[in-house]
């Protein structure tokens, strides 16, 4: 074979590999509830033979597997191994239970952890807090456009403009079409809020009388790892006690970003 077809080859590979990832990315958008063929195809861009073989290439590899009945596509166990194997590099979540938990012992408001999927926020962990009446706008698991909600808007508003254009650009049909009441013109809005008062603010923009107070948490080198955010009605979130809580978030933040540190650069290493 020569030096071409070599190239030629690999760059077919190298493209299907993409594809293929794409796909996944797209399956694990709608871990809950299964993503439908078409779905991925409107999203992918694929034609639906391509769509359809790259999926059953990760099915027999066991990192995705379509429900029966519903033929909805689903991650696979192979996706959980290998999310667990990568827990103690990228163990987040663990590192971050203590701060959730006080966090809501505190306040008695729940608070979330939330991480960066692509474009996307997803929820890891909710820990509900002991105040009698709860808002229940955020579930882990549940996936929202960067932007969408406190915990994602403050790590929205981490990034530099260039990226916000560029995540905002790519989300514009999900957002159009299932949050046009949160225009873009308003994400933007709040993003410069965000950035001017040093914290995620999401005023019942989402679910009416549902607000929420976010705060990014960056790995030592300053990227971001995700956010911390608390969640309660709106009578609890009056200016004053917004304030409050901001300071409680951010003593957690910087402890799980203490905890980041170490994890990452170990004493005597």
């Amino acid at each position: 074979m020569d030096d071409a077809s070599l190239s030629t080859g690999d760059l077919s590979g190298s493209q299907s590999v993409d594809r293929a990832l794409r796909l996944l990315a797209l399956v694990g958008r709608e871990a809950e509830r299964g993503a439908q063929l078409s779905d991925i195809v409107e999203e992918s861009g694929l034609n639906k033979p391509t769509a359809r073989r790259l999926l059953l290439a990760l099915i027999r590899a066991g990192l995705v597997e379509q429900e029966a009945r519903t033929r909805r596509y689903y991650l696979g166990e192979e996706a959980y191994v290998l999310g667990t194997l990568a827990s103690r590099r990228h163990g987040l979540l663990e590192l971050s239970l203590e701060s959730l938990r006080n966090l809501s012992d505190i306040t008695m408001d729940t608070s979330f952890l939330s991480v960066r999927r692509g474009n996307f926020a997803v929820c890891l962990h909710r820990e509900e807090g002991t105040y009698p009446v709860r808002t229940h706008a955020l579930q882990a698991g549940n996936q929202h456009p960067l932007g969408i909600g406190a915990g994602s808007l403050a790590m929205l508003a981490s990034l530099n403009d260039h990226e916000v254009e560029t995540i905002l650009a790519a989300n514009r049909k999900v957002l159009e079409s299932q949050y046009a009441y949160y225009p873009v013109e308003q994400i933007r809005d709040d993003i410069a809020a965000t950035r001017r008062q040093g914290y995620a603010l999401n005023p019942g923009r989402i679910v009416a009388g549902s607000w929420g107070l976010g705060l990014a948490i960056r790995f030592p080198d300053g990227r971001i790892a995700g956010a911390l955010s608390l969640a309660a009605i709106d009578s609890r979130m009056g200016a004053g006690r917004q304030t409050e809580l901001v300071r409680y978030l951010r003593t957690e933040v910087e402890s799980i970003e203490s905890r980041l540190r170490k994890m990452f650069f170990p004493a005597g290493a």
